[in-house]
């Protein structure tokens, strides 16, 4: 299920504040040297830099 655009647009990759993209179950930093990607679970970002799984 996607996130409402509102709320896309006032995210922010808690790691380097650059703006995240929907990918998928995903939310993508749009960072140059992050790239982190932070799990949505039932509709909720998890915005925990413990729980982003780093580019590959």
């Amino acid at each position: 299920m996607p996130l409402e655009a509102g709320l896309l647009e006032i995210l922010a990759c808690p790691a380097c504040h650059a703006p995240l993209e929907e990918q998928g179950d995903e939310l993508i930093c749009t960072g140059r040297d992050c790239g982190l990607a932070y799990p949505v679970r039932d509709g909720i970002p998890v915005l925990l830099v413990d729980e982003a799984r780093r580019p590959a």
